[in-house]
């Protein structure tokens, strides 16, 4: 039996285990990138350590976390929080890429980089009305189950508890199953950029 409870610390290198093991468009994506590790310094792991009150994880009887929900309530205060002191003290490891213009052939590592160095407050149109963002992710072996949709309602209820309108989130255009979901579950395809599907719900 599964359960949803709130982070705590110590639930890092779990979130990021699972980060990993679902990164590709749901998939598996051990070994595509230079570093695993990026994938969750990126995309769970500031969440957790910026706004833990909005991350709940999935847990089995024997205490393994299966997977989580992370949201950042002001997305454009957190992406700045993000540019500002979340990634400076990673510029070594993962430096930037050389170059202003992005290059026809680019490597996934580099592309995923050069997204963390891009960040910055304000920059998604859709931002005032729906002013928050998540990320979710499931393993395989509990997808299927109602999981994702108690998710997501665990977490809109921390959100409308702390007056938060609206929630948004960004989708690989090559996810197709993360693209049925949503709508499933409240959510409403906008206008997005080449590449994703952004979805959005009022609170």
């Amino acid at each position: 039996m599964t359960r949803i409870r709130p982070f705590r610390p110590g639930d890092e290198p779990a979130l990021a285990e699972v980060c990993l093991k679902t990164a590709d468009a749901g998939a598996d994506a051990t070994g595509l990138l230079d570093d695993d590790d990026l994938w969750a310094e990126i995309f769970v792991l500031p969440y957790a350590a910026r706004h833990p009150e909005f991350a709940f994880v999935v847990e089995t009887d024997d205490e393994r976390v299966v997977g989580y929900i992370v949201g950042a309530p002001d997305s454009a205060a957190f992406e700045e929080w993000f540019a500002t002191e979340w990634w400076p003290p990673h510029a070594e490891r993962w430096p930037k890429p050389e170059g202003e213009r992005v290059p026809v052939s680019v490597s996934r590592q580099d592309g995923i980089v050069r997204y963390a160095y891009a960040r910055r407050g304000g920059t998604q149109p859709f931002g005032e009305e729906y002013p928050a963002h998540l990320h979710i992710d499931l393993l395989p072996e509990t997808q299927g189950q109602g999981l994702g949709r108690r998710l997501i309602e665990t977490l809109e209820q921390a959100l409308r508890e702390a007056g938060v309108p609206g929630l948004h989130l960004v989708a690989s255009a090559e996810n197709t199953g993360a693209i049925a979901f949503y709508p499933r579950v409240g959510f409403e395809a906008i206008a997005s950029p080449e590449g994703t599907q952004v979805f959005a719900k009022r609170l």
